[in-house]
């Protein structure tokens, strides 16, 4: 029998109907003879409102204890989702990550998973039990709980299918991965596939889809992701490697994505010292803060002003990091209005022209670009939040997404 992976998101276990619903989709899969483990989200806005528990004591929570506190939600919708398979005849075992070995490393909040010992789940899928594991979780070398970050239960489900050899899906409130979030272009286009590479760019520029760190696990070890809407037979995406590019070259384009989630900072009139500017930049690294769009003027008697990208929740602790590195407030900016604007697309290797088209539709419609990054695949430009909208439209409409 095949070993089939199954995460199921905080919406699709939102409250006790929908726990039961899951069940039922999951006892009529058991029994069409697959072996089955679950993974499973916080039910609903849990993790929110735990986040916003802790906030009520202090504005500066224990890393260690906001992981312990988070936890605590996956390991209800798990317990729960048993309870509710149990109830409809079958037999379901749920494991919390401490329980399965899921070993983590690195910080508080943002471990990465590097091995998980199977032997407990493959015993319970040789007794006939589905089996139910708590995503988003991990222990780490201490003994601590740890968490993956926002959508880590993506990257557990992932993992955990790698560790077993089995296929992975990924359930949710969408019926698939759309070229533009359906929510923003009404007249968005659903993907029957997409690629690795295109999907890990998308996820880590603002497509709240996936979590980045799962696609990137799928891509190294050959593992294809279904994404689909829980509960239901409407046909979804699979990301996987696209075995005839050539034909994706004929659209440019094959998706859009905006994020509101970061901020710019530039630091004016700094040394032109390299060493200067590695120091900056390892020192935030060790901290696992994400530094993404980064520009530099022209050297000036031998200073520079440097732009760079981080997300708004990492600011305070960066700017604590870099004010080390220079001298005078006046001499720091902090941009919170801009929306960081992707396109991404595999065609665009051999297609000329794309930024072009692009910055020419900016130019007619008065759109500011306050800094642009781009690689093979992709341009991202950080814009005004309030061209946001008035963006996506016409980028949609020029490159038929």
């Amino acid at each position: 029998m095949a070993v089939v992976v199954q995460k199921y998101g905080g919406s699709s276990v939102g409250n006790i109907e929908k726990i039961k619903k899951v069940a039922e989709t999951v006892v009529k899969r058991k029994r069409a003879g697959d072996d089955l483990v679950i993974v499973v989200s916080a039910m609903g806005d849990t993790t929110d409102e735990l986040i916003e528990m802790a906030n009520q004591i202090t504005d500066t929570p224990d890393k260690r204890e906001m992981d312990a506190l988070l936890s605590t939600g996956e390991m209800i919708s798990c317990a729960l989702l048993a309870i509710a398979i149990q109830s409809l005849g079958e037999e379901a075992i749920s494991y919390t990550a401490y329980q399965i070995g899921i070993k983590t490393s690195g910080q508080y909040g943002k471990s990465l998973i590097y091995d998980i010992d199977n032997k407990k789940i493959k015993k319970s899928l040789n007794e006939g039990k589905i089996v139910i594991v708590a995503g988003f979780q991990g222990v780490n070398e201490e003994g601590d709980i740890t968490t993956l970050g926002r959508g880590g239960s993506d990257t557990s489900a992932v993992a955990i299918a790698v560790k077993l050899k089995g296929s992975c899906e990924i359930y949710t409130d969408v019926d698939g991965i759309y070229s533009v979030d359906p929510r923003k272009y009404k007249n968005a286009k659903k993907l029957d596939e997409i690629d690795y590479e295109e999907m890990l760019e998308l996820s880590s520029l603002g497509a709240q889809v996936m979590h980045s760190r799962s696609i990137e696990l799928g891509q190294k070890y050959g593992i294809p992701i279904y994404v689909g809407l829980s509960n239901s037979d409407i046909k979804g995406t699979v990301i996987k490697e696209v075995a005839n590019k050539m034909n994706m070259e004929s659209k440019p384009i094959t998706g859009l994505a905006t994020s509101d989630d970061d901020v710019a900072i530039t630091i004016r009139d700094i040394d032109n010292d390299i060493n200067l500017l590695s120091d900056i930049f390892e020192s935030v690294a060790k901290k696992r803060i994400n530094i993404d769009m980064i520009s530099q003027t022209a050297p000036m008697n031998n200073k520079v002003n440097i732009s760079f990208t981080l997300p708004k929740a990492d600011l305070k602790e960066a700017l604590d990091i870099i004010e080390k590195f220079y001298s005078g407030k006046d001499k720091l900016f902090i941009d919170e209005d801009i929306t960081k604007f992707s396109i991404v697309g595999i065609g665009m290797k051999t297609t000329s022209g794309v930024a072009a088209r692009v910055f020419k539709v900016f130019k007619l419609n008065k759109i500011e670009v306050k800094m642009i990054t781009t690689s093979e695949i992709r341009i991202t430009c950080a814009i005004k939040q309030e061209d946001k909208q008035k963006a996506i439209e016409l980028i949609a409409t020029e490159f038929n997404l």
